[in-house]
């Protein structure tokens, strides 16, 4: 059967932006301690959470499928209560997450590090705790670098393939992905239509995807130097 373009462009969609929001917590606080804290491991920490995007695609998928497969204890738990991840949308979901991981921490980082850090002893010298500081101060400076990690992290998880195929599947309607739908294409006499379909639409999500990153960190660039004026 002729892969569903339109399918694969809403699970894409749904899974790059499910994987974002759910990874965005973990993500500002990842990059916050890189950023701002000094502690023994800090490199370890960092060359772990950069590990994703070093290893093979396919190997990634292999570890996921290994720590949340059916045979995992973990795996076992989670299919138990209702929520199995290999062949779901979940695994695929995980699975964008993990790649995109190291992008969304990056960015996220670079915009806390560009933060003046004399703002935040300011805003300590006049009482405030570290949560306050953190959510009244250096958060909302870097407020657009984040919304750049997020944009980044969700074109990453738009193009993930390997890992998806590994631990999700290519299951149409399910967890056949825009990467996953061009890869069943090139194997379909028929389907020269929907492939260029997909490639369109790939293409201009990416692009809309990287000037929006490029914008976001434009403006976090001009907030910081008013700051700093």
């Amino acid at each position: 059967m002729t892969p569903d373009p339109w399918s694969a462009v809403g699970l894409s969609v749904v899974v790059g932006a499910a994987s974002t929001v759910a990874t965005l917590p973990v993500a500002v606080a990842t990059a916050w301690v890189l950023a701002r804290k000094r502690f023994f491991g800090r490199s370890v920490l960092s060359a772990l959470v950069l590990t994703p995007l070093v290893l093979p695609p396919v190997v990634t998928g292999l570890l996921l499928l290994t720590l949340l497969g059916r045979a995992s204890p973990v795996g076992r738990w989670l299919e138990a209560v209702g929520w199995p991840v290999p062949f779901s949308l979940t695994g695929a979901t995980i699975a964008a997450a993990v790649v995109g991981f190291p992008l969304y921490v990056s960015a996220i980082r670079g915009a806390f590090e560009a933060v003046d850090p004399r703002l935040e002893e300011v805003s300590a010298t006049l009482g405030a705790t570290p949560s306050r500081t953190f959510f009244r101060v250096t958060l909302p400076l870097a407020l657009p670098g984040v919304a750049g990690g997020m944009v980044l992290a969700f074109a990453r998880g738009l193009g993930e393939f390997g890992a998806t195929a590994v631990i999700a599947g290519n299951i149409e309607g399910r967890t056949r992905t825009i990467a996953l739908a061009v890869y069943a294409l090139l194997e379909a006499p028929d389907g020269k239509s929907a492939l260029t379909l997909l490639l369109v639409v790939s293409v201009g999500l990416s692009v809309i995807a990287l000037v929006g990153f490029e914008l976001l960190n434009r403006w976090q660039r001009r907030r910081l130097e008013l700051t700093d004026g």
